[in-house]
């Protein structure tokens, strides 16, 4: 090679450009990047440094600095333990207020009358009361009542009531235990997702003293139950990448260097196999959607995210048409795996109003409405459920009345506005009230201000990781926050208020995770990112002092608004120190 070829190539890798002669090389992989990779690249976009195909595929966990026995522990024993806080935290005085708060008006209710007649009664007006003065008394009657949400949820409730009987603590049992549930998933599925223990147990813990989520989790209301299945789907997809990419880096052949080299047939031809986990994901958000149709969003969103990974894993096995590839071999499984058991699962989960015969438009298709309508040769009862569907599709579209607590999507991640589900005002000497004052007590809908403020700044650095540095994991926390949050933004005039936001909670927190786990930095981190003057140990040391106050900011910030999260009472003045803005009371 010449003196003036050389130069030449040095400088084409000064411009991001690999000489010609490796710009394609078969066996290695290497590829010259795109116009717009260069242009990433402005945004401090590197190029990652060429690795074994197969740690490419599935990036091992970083190598523990304890024994691996003692690694193995911590895998399972700290989220444990951070679940048993969150299970302590919620089920401390569950049945406080002692009273029907909030929409309890009606799932708890509902969930009754599912034990007693397969679908939802009708109640007295007095009902509340003599719920928790006289449980004897319940007022319930098998005339049928109009319901606009799926039945899953309050059988789900009606497990609690079933297990502890009709009283506040039956009907908040089930939401409490899957609120710590789901704890436990978001510290397990942390770690996966960020390769390490110690910053998955910190989205669980930041979930787990999370005031929005703590308030849902004590509360029978449906939003955390919907929140609980599109979690555990999540973690379902996540095994089942790892499972996956894994099969295909054990089909790809390996050098005489001992490392695996891309393959363009095993990328595009290798059939990925019975995938049990994408099933179970499938099967968890059906029971999403049966609990409340907004579980129908993240059905869409996470099942395209699923393909779109297979595509990824293709292109990294070495495949020439990724995209192609995967839309042959992989889009109708896993349209089957999600969507179709999806609807599977829905349909299934109406079984007690089709078995009975008192429910809700039940026999619509046999009344003159539904024969004269068309589609006669399907099943009267799947008619009838059809037209239950559509007529709830128009309550939930054309809901425009106003409420005291509603709130726009805009003001959501700033919580602009609160739900207040329970307040009274005792005076001296009731209700454990002893402050001359008078006192407050409160269950509000707050979310821990200082975790979704640092939230709104995560959120900012998890797009730029997905967007400039093309990190799939800054993409699939984007897509879990999309999936729960965009949507809302198509009902502006709709009624609706910021605990719906309790479905990507799980999701803001290992936002969070990951933007502390970059402040922290990587033991073996030489250098820093970008724009940041401290190197080395020093730079990660000064890194864990800021995070650690950060996380002890957000649980002091937790522990100051425990009162009005659980309706203890405090003095008025203390009360009223909490509430921070206007918009608030």
């Amino acid at each position: 090679m010449t003196s003036d070829t050389a130069t030449n190539d040095r400088r084409a890798d000064d411009r991001g450009r690999p000489p010609a002669a490796a710009a394609r090389a078969p066996h290695g992989g290497v590829l010259a990047p795109t116009a717009w990779l260069r242009r990433l690249r402005r945004f401090g976009y590197t190029a990652r440094a060429e690795r074994d195909v197969r740690t490419r595929l599935l990036a091992p966990f970083p190598t523990p600095e304890v024994s691996p026995r003692a690694a193995r522990l911590a895998a399972w024993g700290l989220p444990l333990l951070v679940a048993l806080l969150a299970g302590i935290l919620r089920f401390w005085r569950l049945g406080s207020p002692d009273k029907v708060i909030f929409d309890e008006t009606y799932y708890p209710k509902d969930a009754w009358s599912l034990l007693q007649y397969g679908y939802e009664g009708t109640w007295a007006k007095s009902a509340n009361d003599a719920l928790v003065g006289d449980p004897s008394r319940l007022l319930l009657s098998p005339e049928h009542s109009y319901v606009v949400h799926p039945p899953l949820g309050k059988w789900l409730i009606a497990l609690g009531e079933w297990a502890f009987g009709m009283n506040p603590f039956g009907w908040r049992f089930m939401t409490a235990l899957l609120g710590t549930l789901s704890v436990l998933m978001i510290c397990r599925i942390g770690r996966r997702l960020l390769r390490s223990t110690a910053l998955g147990c910190l989205a669980g813990l930041l979930l787990a003293v999370d005031g929005l989520h703590f308030v849902m989790s004590r509360t029978a209301l449906l939003d955390l139950i919907v929140m609980f299945w599109v979690v555990a789907a999540f973690g379902c997809l996540l095994v089942d990448r790892d499972r996956t990419r894994a099969r295909l880096a054990a089909a790809l052949p390996t050098g005489e260097d001992g490392l695996a080299r891309p393959d363009e047939e095993v990328g595009d031809r290798l059939g990925l196999g019975w995938r049990p986990w994408r099933l179970l994901a499938g099967l968890c958000l059906g029971l999403s959607a049966a609990t409340k149709w907004n579980g129908l969003y993240f059905l869409a969103a996470f099942a395209l995210m699923s393909v779109l990974w297979d595509a990824g894993a293709r292109r990294t096995a070495g495949a020439r048409h990724p995209y192609r590839s995967a839309l042959r071999r992989d889009v109708v499984p896993a349209f089957l795996s999600t969507v179709v058991l999806a609807a599977a699962t829905y349909l299934a989960s109406w079984t007690g109003w089709i078995a009975t015969k008192g429910g809700y438009y039940r026999d619509w298709a046999t009344s003159p409405e539904g024969r004269a309508g068309g589609w006669t040769w399907l099943p009267d009862w799947l008619r009838s459920l059809w037209h239950y569907q559509h007529e709830v599709y128009e309550f939930h579209t054309h809901l425009t009345s106003t409420h005291t607590y509603q709130s726009n999507p805009w003001s959501w991640l700033v919580l602009g506005r609160p739900v207040s589900y329970f307040y009274e005002d005792p005076k001296a000497g009731q209700d454990g009230c002893t402050a001359a004052e008078g006192c407050a007590r409160e269950v509000l809908a707050l979310g821990t201000p200082l975790l979704w403020w640092a939230g709104c700044f995560a959120l900012l650095y998890v797009l730029y990781r997905w967007l400039f540095k093309r990190d799939w994991r800054a993409g699939a926390i984007a897509c879990g926050i999309a999936a729960g949050y965009l949507p809302w933004f198509l009902y502006q005039e709709r009624t609706i208020f910021l605990f719906y936001a309790v479905v990507f909670v799980p999701f803001l927190c290992l936002a969070l995770a990951m933007t502390l786990g970059a402040v922290i930095g990587r033991p073996t981190e030489p250098t820093t990112e970008p724009g940041i003057l401290l190197t080395g140990e020093r730079r990660r040391a000064v890194g864990i002092v800021a995070a650690g106050i950060l996380v002890l900011l957000i649980v002091w910030n937790f522990i100051y608004f425990y009162p009005v999260y659980t309706g203890l009472p405090i003095p008025k003045s203390a009360w009223q120190g909490r509430m921070w803005f206007d918009t608030w009371v």
